[in-house]
Protein backbone atom coordinates (compact mmCIF):
# COMPACT_ATOMS: atom_id res chain seq x y z
CA UNK A 1 0.00 0.00 0.00
CA UNK A 2 1.36 3.30 -1.10
CA UNK A 3 1.35 6.16 1.72
CA UNK A 4 1.49 9.66 0.43
CA UNK A 5 5.27 11.15 0.19
CA UNK A 6 4.17 13.88 2.77
CA UNK A 7 3.87 11.53 5.84
CA UNK A 8 7.45 10.59 5.35
CA UNK A 9 8.69 13.87 6.07
CA UNK A 10 6.63 13.99 9.40
CA UNK A 11 8.59 12.26 12.30
CA UNK A 12 5.99 10.01 14.78
CA UNK A 13 4.66 12.76 17.47
CA UNK A 14 7.18 13.00 20.36
CA UNK A 15 4.08 12.19 23.00
CA UNK A 16 3.02 9.08 21.47
CA UNK A 17 6.30 7.13 21.22
CA UNK A 18 6.60 8.42 24.94
CA UNK A 19 4.00 7.02 26.53
CA UNK A 20 4.37 3.63 24.78
CA UNK A 21 7.64 3.00 27.11
CA UNK A 22 6.27 4.95 30.12
CA UNK A 23 3.40 1.86 29.93
CA UNK A 24 5.59 -0.86 29.24
CA UNK A 25 7.75 0.65 32.35
CA UNK A 26 4.21 0.50 34.54
CA UNK A 27 3.31 -2.73 33.34
CA UNK A 28 6.11 -4.17 35.32
CA UNK A 29 4.23 -2.93 38.38
CA UNK A 30 6.90 0.48 38.64
CA UNK A 31 5.33 3.35 40.45
CA UNK A 32 5.72 6.12 37.57
CA UNK A 33 5.76 9.99 37.90
CA UNK A 34 4.40 11.16 34.79
CA UNK A 35 5.90 15.16 34.13
CA UNK A 36 5.61 14.63 30.40
CA UNK A 37 2.51 15.84 29.08
CA UNK A 38 0.98 19.13 29.82
CA UNK A 39 -2.47 17.91 30.23
CA UNK A 40 -3.75 19.61 33.85
CA UNK A 41 -4.65 17.12 36.99
CA UNK A 42 -7.25 19.10 38.39
CA UNK A 43 -11.11 18.93 37.27
CA UNK A 44 -12.91 21.48 35.23
CA UNK A 45 -14.99 24.13 36.86
CA UNK A 46 -18.36 22.82 38.76
CA UNK A 47 -20.18 25.59 37.01
CA UNK A 48 -18.83 24.67 33.35
CA UNK A 49 -19.84 20.82 33.95
CA UNK A 50 -23.03 21.68 35.05
CA UNK A 51 -23.63 24.14 32.28
CA UNK A 52 -22.95 20.87 29.43
CA UNK A 53 -25.13 19.16 31.84
CA UNK A 54 -27.98 21.66 31.11
CA UNK A 55 -27.44 22.40 27.65
CA UNK A 56 -26.75 18.62 26.12
CA UNK A 57 -30.89 18.31 27.56
CA UNK A 58 -31.68 20.64 24.80
CA UNK A 59 -32.41 18.97 21.49
CA UNK A 60 -31.66 21.73 19.47
CA UNK A 61 -27.68 21.49 20.63
CA UNK A 62 -27.72 17.95 19.42
CA UNK A 63 -27.97 19.20 15.59
CA UNK A 64 -25.11 20.20 13.59
CA UNK A 65 -23.12 23.31 15.15
CA UNK A 66 -22.54 26.68 13.28
CA UNK A 67 -19.50 26.16 11.17
CA UNK A 68 -17.90 29.29 12.63
CA UNK A 69 -18.63 28.74 16.09
CA UNK A 70 -22.42 28.86 18.49
CA UNK A 71 -22.53 32.77 18.39
CA UNK A 72 -23.27 33.10 22.48
CA UNK A 73 -19.79 31.34 22.54
CA UNK A 74 -18.31 33.81 19.79
CA UNK A 75 -19.91 36.95 21.88
CA UNK A 76 -18.75 35.45 25.35
CA UNK A 77 -15.02 35.19 23.65
CA UNK A 78 -14.90 38.61 22.72
CA UNK A 79 -16.85 40.69 25.51
CA UNK A 80 -13.81 38.74 27.36
CA UNK A 81 -10.81 40.09 25.44
CA UNK A 82 -12.15 43.32 26.03
CA UNK A 83 -12.50 42.67 29.39
CA UNK A 84 -9.08 41.02 29.91
CA UNK A 85 -7.13 42.34 27.24
CA UNK A 86 -8.94 45.91 26.76
CA UNK A 87 -8.96 44.27 22.64
CA UNK A 88 -12.04 44.84 20.99
CA UNK A 89 -13.28 42.48 18.66
CA UNK A 90 -16.18 41.98 16.21
CA UNK A 91 -17.76 38.19 16.88
CA UNK A 92 -18.98 37.69 13.73
CA UNK A 93 -16.13 38.33 11.66
CA UNK A 94 -12.81 38.36 14.19
CA UNK A 95 -14.30 35.36 16.09
CA UNK A 96 -14.02 31.62 14.89
CA UNK A 97 -14.24 28.80 17.24
CA UNK A 98 -11.85 25.96 17.41
CA UNK A 99 -12.11 22.17 18.28
CA UNK A 100 -8.61 23.32 20.61
CA UNK A 101 -5.58 25.38 19.24
CA UNK A 102 -4.00 22.46 17.92
CA UNK A 103 -6.49 21.80 15.21
CA UNK A 104 -6.91 25.47 14.72
CA UNK A 105 -3.00 26.04 14.01
CA UNK A 106 -2.87 22.79 11.64
CA UNK A 107 -5.78 24.39 9.42
CA UNK A 108 -4.81 27.19 9.55
CA UNK A 109 -1.02 26.38 7.78
CA UNK A 110 -2.78 25.08 5.02
CA UNK A 111 -4.28 28.24 4.35
CA UNK A 112 -1.15 30.63 4.29
CA UNK A 113 1.45 27.90 2.98
CA UNK A 114 1.92 26.61 -0.20
CA UNK A 115 4.73 24.19 -1.40
CA UNK A 116 8.09 26.44 -1.47
CA UNK A 117 6.47 29.08 1.06
CA UNK A 118 8.62 29.82 4.06
CA UNK A 119 7.04 29.65 7.86
CA UNK A 120 9.12 31.06 10.30
CA UNK A 121 8.63 28.76 13.49
CA UNK A 122 10.49 29.25 16.64
CA UNK A 123 12.63 26.38 17.38
CA UNK A 124 12.24 24.51 19.91
CA UNK A 125 8.34 24.84 19.54
CA UNK A 126 5.47 22.72 19.64
CA UNK A 127 5.80 20.50 16.96
CA UNK A 128 2.19 21.53 15.23
CA UNK A 129 3.99 24.52 13.70
CA UNK A 130 6.76 22.31 11.47
CA UNK A 131 4.86 19.31 11.37
CA UNK A 132 2.05 21.12 9.61
CA UNK A 133 4.29 23.73 7.32
CA UNK A 134 6.04 20.56 5.78
CA UNK A 135 2.62 18.36 5.30
CA UNK A 136 1.71 21.40 3.29
CA UNK A 137 4.92 21.45 1.81
CA UNK A 138 6.33 24.28 2.94
CA UNK A 139 9.78 25.42 4.47
CA UNK A 140 10.23 25.70 8.10
CA UNK A 141 12.60 28.47 8.72
CA UNK A 142 14.32 28.38 12.72
CA UNK A 143 14.11 31.24 14.41
CA UNK A 144 16.51 29.82 17.75
CA UNK A 145 15.15 30.15 21.09
CA UNK A 146 18.31 29.99 23.15
CA UNK A 147 19.76 30.90 26.39
CA UNK A 148 21.55 34.09 25.14
CA UNK A 149 18.61 35.47 23.58
CA UNK A 150 15.99 34.72 26.84
CA UNK A 151 14.42 32.30 24.37
CA UNK A 152 12.82 34.76 22.33
CA UNK A 153 13.32 35.35 18.85
CA UNK A 154 16.13 37.07 16.99
CA UNK A 155 13.88 38.81 14.31
CA UNK A 156 16.76 40.56 12.79
CA UNK A 157 18.83 37.73 12.25
CA UNK A 158 15.83 36.59 9.67
CA UNK A 159 18.08 36.87 6.38
CA UNK A 160 15.91 39.09 3.51
CA UNK A 161 15.50 36.16 1.41
CA UNK A 162 13.43 34.38 3.73
CA UNK A 163 11.09 37.08 4.96
CA UNK A 164 10.29 38.20 1.24
CA UNK A 165 9.10 34.53 0.80
CA UNK A 166 7.95 33.91 4.00
CA UNK A 167 4.02 33.56 4.35
CA UNK A 168 2.97 33.06 8.37
CA UNK A 169 4.93 33.38 11.60
CA UNK A 170 4.82 31.89 14.49
CA UNK A 171 5.21 33.23 18.37
CA UNK A 172 4.08 31.51 21.34
CA UNK A 173 4.53 33.35 24.48
CA UNK A 174 3.95 32.29 27.39
CA UNK A 175 6.26 29.72 25.58
CA UNK A 176 6.28 25.93 25.47
CA UNK A 177 8.03 24.16 25.92
CA UNK A 178 10.77 27.12 27.11
CA UNK A 179 8.74 28.69 29.17
CA UNK A 180 9.64 32.21 28.53
CA UNK A 181 7.85 35.30 28.21
CA UNK A 182 7.72 38.36 26.40
CA UNK A 183 6.54 42.29 27.46
CA UNK A 184 4.01 44.17 24.95
CA UNK A 185 7.39 45.95 23.01
CA UNK A 186 8.65 42.83 21.49
CA UNK A 187 4.90 42.17 19.98
CA UNK A 188 5.35 45.48 18.98
CA UNK A 189 8.19 44.33 16.93
CA UNK A 190 6.79 41.45 15.76
CA UNK A 191 3.81 43.50 14.46
CA UNK A 192 6.01 45.88 12.52
CA UNK A 193 8.46 43.18 10.89
CA UNK A 194 5.32 41.23 10.05
CA UNK A 195 3.72 44.19 8.26
CA UNK A 196 7.02 45.43 6.34
CA UNK A 197 7.10 41.72 4.74
CA UNK A 198 3.46 41.08 4.31
CA UNK A 199 3.75 37.95 6.70
CA UNK A 200 0.66 36.48 8.54
CA UNK A 201 1.52 36.83 11.90
CA UNK A 202 -0.17 34.16 14.13
CA UNK A 203 0.53 34.39 17.96
CA UNK A 204 -0.24 30.87 20.03
CA UNK A 205 -1.69 31.94 23.60
CA UNK A 206 -2.74 29.08 24.86
CA UNK A 207 -0.73 29.84 28.85
CA UNK A 208 -1.57 33.32 28.20
CA UNK A 209 -3.40 32.94 31.81
CA UNK A 210 -0.93 30.62 33.39
CA UNK A 211 1.75 33.50 35.14
CA UNK A 212 3.00 34.03 38.77
CA UNK A 213 5.14 36.40 40.55
CA UNK A 214 3.02 39.09 39.47
CA UNK A 215 3.54 39.12 35.61
CA UNK A 216 0.37 39.35 33.52
CA UNK A 217 1.26 38.07 30.08
CA UNK A 218 -0.71 40.66 27.02
CA UNK A 219 -2.33 39.36 24.20
CA UNK A 220 -0.64 40.45 20.21
CA UNK A 221 -3.91 42.37 19.50
CA UNK A 222 -3.33 44.68 22.52
CA UNK A 223 -0.08 46.07 19.76
CA UNK A 224 -2.16 49.05 17.85
CA UNK A 225 -2.14 47.94 14.65
CA UNK A 226 -1.80 44.43 15.12
CA UNK A 227 -5.73 43.32 13.74
CA UNK A 228 -4.30 44.52 10.63
CA UNK A 229 -2.09 41.68 9.96
CA UNK A 230 -1.97 39.07 13.44
CA UNK A 231 -4.48 36.74 14.88
CA UNK A 232 -4.28 34.71 18.18
CA UNK A 233 -5.54 31.48 19.26
CA UNK A 234 -7.10 31.62 22.87
CA UNK A 235 -7.41 28.01 24.48
CA UNK A 236 -9.21 27.00 27.33
CA UNK A 237 -7.53 23.63 27.94
CA UNK A 238 -4.88 24.86 29.97
CA UNK A 239 -6.06 27.80 32.36
CA UNK A 240 -9.63 26.04 32.53
CA UNK A 241 -8.62 22.27 33.03
CA UNK A 242 -10.61 21.46 29.95
CA UNK A 243 -7.97 19.76 27.97
CA UNK A 244 -10.52 17.14 26.49
CA UNK A 245 -13.13 19.27 26.10
CA UNK A 246 -11.05 20.29 22.78
CA UNK A 247 -12.28 24.58 23.30
CA UNK A 248 -11.04 27.63 21.39
CA UNK A 249 -10.93 30.24 18.80
CA UNK A 250 -9.33 32.30 16.49
CA UNK A 251 -9.44 36.02 16.89
CA UNK A 252 -8.31 38.94 14.94
CA UNK A 253 -7.62 39.80 11.37
CA UNK A 254 -10.63 38.82 9.72
CA UNK A 255 -8.01 37.93 6.72
CA UNK A 256 -6.57 35.28 8.61
CA UNK A 257 -9.85 34.18 10.98
CA UNK A 258 -12.28 34.45 8.20
CA UNK A 259 -11.43 34.33 4.86
CA UNK A 260 -8.46 31.95 5.51
CA UNK A 261 -8.65 29.61 8.86
CA UNK A 262 -12.35 29.95 7.66
CA UNK A 263 -12.36 28.44 4.51
CA UNK A 264 -10.30 25.57 5.18
CA UNK A 265 -12.59 24.86 8.50
CA UNK A 266 -15.68 24.71 6.63
CA UNK A 267 -14.75 22.20 3.99
CA UNK A 268 -13.37 20.35 6.42
CA UNK A 269 -15.14 19.80 9.40
CA UNK A 270 -18.48 20.53 10.81
CA UNK A 271 -17.94 22.87 14.14
CA UNK A 272 -18.21 21.12 17.12
CA UNK A 273 -20.72 20.07 19.92
CA UNK A 274 -23.05 23.41 20.33
CA UNK A 275 -23.64 22.19 23.87
CA UNK A 276 -19.73 22.04 24.67
CA UNK A 277 -19.68 25.66 23.50
CA UNK A 278 -22.25 26.64 25.76
CA UNK A 279 -20.54 25.51 28.57
CA UNK A 280 -17.33 27.01 27.16
CA UNK A 281 -19.27 30.61 26.82
CA UNK A 282 -20.61 30.05 30.97
CA UNK A 283 -16.55 29.31 31.88
CA UNK A 284 -15.59 32.76 29.81
CA UNK A 285 -18.40 34.60 31.75
CA UNK A 286 -18.42 33.44 34.91
CA UNK A 287 -15.89 34.84 36.92
CA UNK A 288 -12.57 33.19 35.59
CA UNK A 289 -10.08 35.38 37.22
CA UNK A 290 -10.56 33.95 40.36
CA UNK A 291 -10.29 30.53 39.01
CA UNK A 292 -7.09 31.70 37.36
CA UNK A 293 -6.19 32.90 40.38
CA UNK A 294 -6.41 29.34 42.40
CA UNK A 295 -5.04 27.71 39.67
CA UNK A 296 -1.90 29.73 39.47
CA UNK A 297 -1.58 29.48 43.19
CA UNK A 298 -1.15 25.41 43.12
CA UNK A 299 1.11 25.39 39.97
CA UNK A 300 3.63 28.00 41.62
CA UNK A 301 3.71 25.74 44.77
CA UNK A 302 4.86 22.90 42.93
CA UNK A 303 7.11 24.93 40.73
CA UNK A 304 8.49 26.29 43.93
CA UNK A 305 9.07 22.77 44.95
CA UNK A 306 10.57 21.56 42.11
CA UNK A 307 13.09 24.20 41.50
CA UNK A 308 13.76 24.59 45.02
CA UNK A 309 14.55 21.25 45.35
CA UNK A 310 16.64 20.88 42.46
CA UNK A 311 19.04 23.79 43.28
CA UNK A 312 19.16 22.53 46.94
CA UNK A 313 20.85 20.22 45.24
CA UNK A 314 23.34 21.72 42.85
CA UNK A 315 21.55 21.74 39.25
CA UNK A 316 20.96 24.61 36.98
CA UNK A 317 17.43 25.82 37.09
CA UNK A 318 15.74 28.52 36.39
CA UNK A 319 12.11 29.24 37.81
CA UNK A 320 9.23 30.31 34.89
CA UNK A 321 6.98 32.98 35.52
CA UNK A 322 4.76 31.43 32.86
CA UNK A 323 3.41 28.41 31.83
CA UNK A 324 3.27 25.24 33.89
CA UNK A 325 6.40 24.08 32.79
CA UNK A 326 9.96 24.13 33.68
CA UNK A 327 13.09 24.04 30.92
CA UNK A 328 15.82 21.96 33.27
CA UNK A 329 19.37 22.01 31.21
CA UNK A 330 20.32 18.45 31.17
CA UNK A 331 23.75 17.85 33.08
CA UNK A 332 27.15 17.84 31.20
CA UNK A 333 27.49 14.51 29.39
CA UNK A 334 24.03 13.68 28.11
CA UNK A 335 22.18 14.27 25.51
CA UNK A 336 18.38 15.29 26.44
CA UNK A 337 17.19 11.75 24.92
CA UNK A 338 19.84 9.65 27.12
CA UNK A 339 19.03 12.12 30.26
CA UNK A 340 15.09 11.63 29.73
CA UNK A 341 15.27 7.73 29.22
CA UNK A 342 18.01 7.44 32.61
CA UNK A 343 15.13 9.46 34.16
CA UNK A 344 12.91 7.04 33.39
CA UNK A 345 14.09 3.96 33.38
CA UNK A 346 16.39 4.44 37.01
CA UNK A 347 14.00 7.16 38.61
CA UNK A 348 10.69 6.44 36.79
CA UNK A 349 10.21 10.12 36.43
CA UNK A 350 9.13 11.30 32.99
CA UNK A 351 10.61 14.46 31.40
CA UNK A 352 10.05 14.49 27.64
CA UNK A 353 13.59 15.38 25.57
CA UNK A 354 13.81 18.95 24.38
CA UNK A 355 15.43 17.94 21.41
CA UNK A 356 11.68 16.84 21.00
CA UNK A 357 10.80 19.93 19.80
CA UNK A 358 13.08 21.22 17.95
CA UNK A 359 17.42 21.10 17.60
CA UNK A 360 17.79 23.71 19.49
CA UNK A 361 16.08 22.44 22.29
CA UNK A 362 18.91 19.35 22.38
CA UNK A 363 21.07 20.14 25.92
CA UNK A 364 16.82 20.19 27.71
CA UNK A 365 14.19 18.51 29.34
CA UNK A 366 10.77 19.76 29.78
CA UNK A 367 9.37 19.20 32.88
CA UNK A 368 5.13 19.94 33.24
CA UNK A 369 3.85 20.67 36.74
CA UNK A 370 0.93 18.38 37.00
CA UNK A 371 1.24 16.25 39.89
CA UNK A 372 0.84 17.33 43.58
CA UNK A 373 3.40 18.52 45.68
CA UNK A 374 3.90 16.16 47.54
CA UNK A 375 4.42 13.91 44.06
CA UNK A 376 6.22 16.45 42.76
CA UNK A 377 8.73 16.79 46.10
CA UNK A 378 9.42 13.08 45.84
CA UNK A 379 9.97 13.38 42.00
CA UNK A 380 12.39 15.95 42.67
CA UNK A 381 13.87 13.19 45.49
CA UNK A 382 14.13 10.40 42.83
CA UNK A 383 16.08 12.29 40.19
CA UNK A 384 18.55 13.36 42.45
CA UNK A 385 19.53 10.44 43.70
CA UNK A 386 19.31 8.77 40.34
CA UNK A 387 20.81 10.83 38.39
CA UNK A 388 24.71 9.84 37.31
CA UNK A 389 27.75 12.38 36.74
CA UNK A 390 29.19 11.74 33.47
CA UNK A 391 32.28 13.70 32.31
CA UNK A 392 31.31 16.10 30.19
Amino acid sequence: MKRADRITRVPPYVFAELSKKVDAIRASGADVIDLGIGDPDTPSPDYVIDKLAQAARDPMTHRYPPYEGDKEFNREMAAYYKKRFGVTLDPDREVFMVSGSKEGLAHLVWAFVDPGDYALVPDPAYPVYRTQTLLAGGIPFEMPLTRGNGFIPDLGAIPEEVARRATVMFLNFPGNPTSSHVEKDFFRDAVAFAKKYDIALVHDAAYVEMTYDGYVAPSILEVDGAKDIACEFYSLSKPFNMTGWRMGACVGNNEIVYKGLGIIKTNTDSGHFVAAQKAGAEALRRDPFAFFAKMNAIYTSRRDALVDGLKAAGWDVTSPKGTFYVWLPVPAGYTSGEFAMMVLEKAHVVVVPGAAYGRFGEGYVRIALTVDEARMREAVRRMVANVESRPA
